[in-house]
């Protein structure tokens, strides 16, 4: 018998999110995010910095054209392929690395490691996330920063709708979302309309709160966890659009 994939890895999702994902709009604001980071972390050109999860590279490829020695990683090789090329034709020097975050460790290398975008949560296990969050640990120098951006429990709590619509890229975008497990995890299926094209996906997302994730990160060993409401550092309170939280090791 063969095991049943989960939905991240499955290369036919990502395939058909990518438009949606990177959006020309998502790709455009890159610039503006990463100002945001920067500004947040006090970062400074020439340190080594991990996208964790870099898709097509928008913030890898911008991290470079700014000084910094970036590194990104991604399970999906078509997205790799795409920031490679957009790295060769703008003479950009730029690591991709295909690979699985819950095995990718590479000891005291980085000084500043980005998991942004919810990236995070995607396991069935969440054992798998605190595995992640033990290989940035170790990946990380004496004194490096981690960045995390997700949708907090609280957050969505405040503005969960059971369906909604958007557009994105040209594309319509129905969705339908579940809360399961007493909001441990939050289940969506999008419908996608381009013209007479239809495509359907589903996913599932674990949810924490700024407490859990806190914790999570306090009990592998980081330390100064500081949690935010967005990426421009305003606190995590009632106002939060998102859950950024800083750990440094």
């Amino acid at each position: 018998m063969h095991e049943t994939k989960c939905w991240h890895e499955l290369d036919e999702f990502w395939d058909t999110v990518e438009p949606v994902l990177f959006s020309d709009r998502r790709m455009e604001n890159a610039p503006v995010e990463v100002d945001r980071i920067i500004n947040l972390l006090k970062t400074t050109p020439g340190q080594h910095v991990l996208d964790l999860c870099c898709g097509v590279g928008r913030h890898t490829l911008e991290l470079a054209r700014r000084g910094f020695h970036a590194t990104g990683l991604d399970r999906t090789q078509k997205y790799l392929d795409r920031a490679v090329s957009q790295a060769r034709q703008e003479g950009l020097e730029v690591e991709f690395i295909h690979g699985d975050m819950r095995t990718f460790s590479d000891e005291g290398r980085f000084d500043v490691i980005l998991n942004y975008f919810t990236s995070f949560g995607y396991f069935n296990q969440p054992k798998d996330d605190t595995l992640v969050v033990n290989n940035v640990l170790r990946s990380l120098k004496k004194g490096g920063i981690f960045l995390m951006d997700m949708m907090g429990k609280e957050v969505l709590a405040k503005v969960f709708r059971e369906r909604d619509w958007r557009e994105e890229g040209g594309i319509l975008i129905l969705e339908e979302r579940k809360i399961r497990g007493n909001w441990s995890i939050v289940e969506s299926r999008w419908i996608m309309i381009r013209g007479e094209e239809r495509k359907e996906v589903s996913l599932a997302l674990r949810l924490y709160s700024a407490v859990e994730l806190g914790l999570m990160l306090s009990n592998a060993g980081f330390r100064d966890v500081d949690v935010y409401g967005d990426i421009d550092g305003n606190p995590y309170d009632d106002t939060a659009k998102r859950l950024v939280v800083v750990a440094r090791k």
